[in-house]
């Protein structure tokens, strides 16, 4: 209520966090809008386990990515630049398209919780994100991974299979 419209939801549709907070946030508002950053190094299952969910919601939510290609990449910067340099493989392949889904926005909900590692302690339900300038909402800060899958399981919430073949995180290949 506080933020919406102007509020948008990042999924990356790898983590099992991401997709409790799309389950939650379709059945209380499925007009908040749903992004998802496309490195183009995605996995076929966290395509796949997208499709799977724009079905489920009958939403389908919008892909960022750089407009700089995987091939132009290496181009400019050598092959396997993530292998070499992977802060500014991040930064050209994930933080300057998030920028550009949260452009207009004044909050928006992400996936952190505190026990997902130390840089986490002290994740804030809501806080100010000083690198985009909006609110950011955590609403599962306070959540283990034991209630993220409770709510998964519970709730028949689609996930990528990769985690049942023991991948811990599912970002770029």
């Amino acid at each position: 209520d506080e933020f919406f419209p102007d509020l948008t939801l990042a999924c990356s549709f790898g983590g099992v966090s991401g997709m409790v907070l799309l389950d939650m946030t379709m059945k209380v508002n499925p007009e908040v809008p749903v992004f998802y950053i496309d490195t183009d190094f995605l996995f076929p299952e966290t395509y796949a386990l997208r499709d799977a969910a724009s079905a489920r919601y009958g939403r389908a939510p919008t892909a960022f990515k750089t407009a700089l290609t995987p091939e132009a990449q290496a181009e400019r910067y050598g092959e396997a630049l993530w292998s070499r340099d992977p802060d500014l493989c991040c930064e050209i392949r994930k933080v300057e398209p998030n920028g550009r889904a949260l452009a207009g926005k004044r909050a928006w909900i992400a996936g952190l919780r505190r026990d997902q590692g130390a840089t986490r302690k002290e994740v804030g339900i809501v806080e100010w994100d000083s690198q985009f300038s909006l609110v950011k909402v955590n609403p599962l800060a306070t959540w283990t991974e034991a209630q993220v899958w409770g709510h998964i399981l519970k709730n028949r919430v689609p996930y990528n299979p990769l985690h049942d073949q023991g991948y811990p995180s599912i970002g770029c290949l």
